[in-house]
């Protein structure tokens, strides 16, 4: 397991959720969607990330999701870190639009630096070596957040302690049901301690 080649995002509206999507980020076939009725309520335990090399382009980013009818979390704004706005998209997974430039260096632009996501989860010891038992290399590890080395994935992967990822995005940490959320990639089906379920990149290859 070295690579996630997509998400899918159990949603209650697929051809909703895919406009939102696409008007939003514009990630084509990186996002899929399928449909659920799976009980879940409050935080699903996880964060999507889109970096990018500028301010301006992550407020392009954040305000053609509030256009698309995303509901903000965290206003874009200047951070220790960078610059950077959190929302959650009508279908409920929540997103993070960010760059760790704090000065732009010329026009707006679309173009993604890097897909990432992150794993709320409650023991990051034990999804590090989880993960690393599965072949992922680790890539930076500190305290309550690790980051594997994925550099040729189409998505990147992290952990980071349930509690402080939920704060990170404005939310409260709390709850409970499906993550409504599976990661394609990898050789076989399995779940991690915390609940989150992959699959082969092959079992949807034609959605």
């Amino acid at each position: 397991m070295n690579t996630i080649d997509f998400i899918t995002l159990e949603v209650a509206d697929i051809a909703a959720a895919q406009r939102f999507s696409d008007a939003a980020f514009g990630l084509g076939d990186r996002i899929r969607f399928r449909a659920s009725d799976a009980p879940t309520t409050g935080f699903r335990g996880y964060t999507l990330s889109i970096t990018v090399a500028q301010p301006a382009d992550a407020l392009s980013f954040y305000e053609s999701a509030i256009a698309a009818g995303a509901t903000v979390h965290k206003p874009a704004a200047k951070s220790m870190w960078g610059f950077g706005g959190v929302v959650q998209a009508p279908d409920g997974s929540i997103w993070n639009l960010a760059t760790s430039s704090k000065k732009d260096t010329g026009p707006a632009s679309r173009d993604i630096e890097s897909v990432v996501l992150l794993l709320g989860v409650e023991d990051v010891g034990a999804s590090k070596k989880f993960y690393a038992d599965l072949g992922l290399k680790v890539g930076k590890s500190f305290g309550s957040y690790v980051d594997f080395d994925m550099p040729t994935s189409p998505i990147s992967l992290g952990l980071y302690k349930r509690r402080a990822l939920a704060k990170s995005a404005g939310v409260a940490p709390e709850g409970s049901g499906s993550h409504r959320i599976v990661i394609g990639g990898g050789s076989r089906a399995l779940t991690d301690p915390d609940g989150f379920a992959w699959e082969p990149a092959e079992v949807n290859a034609g959605a």
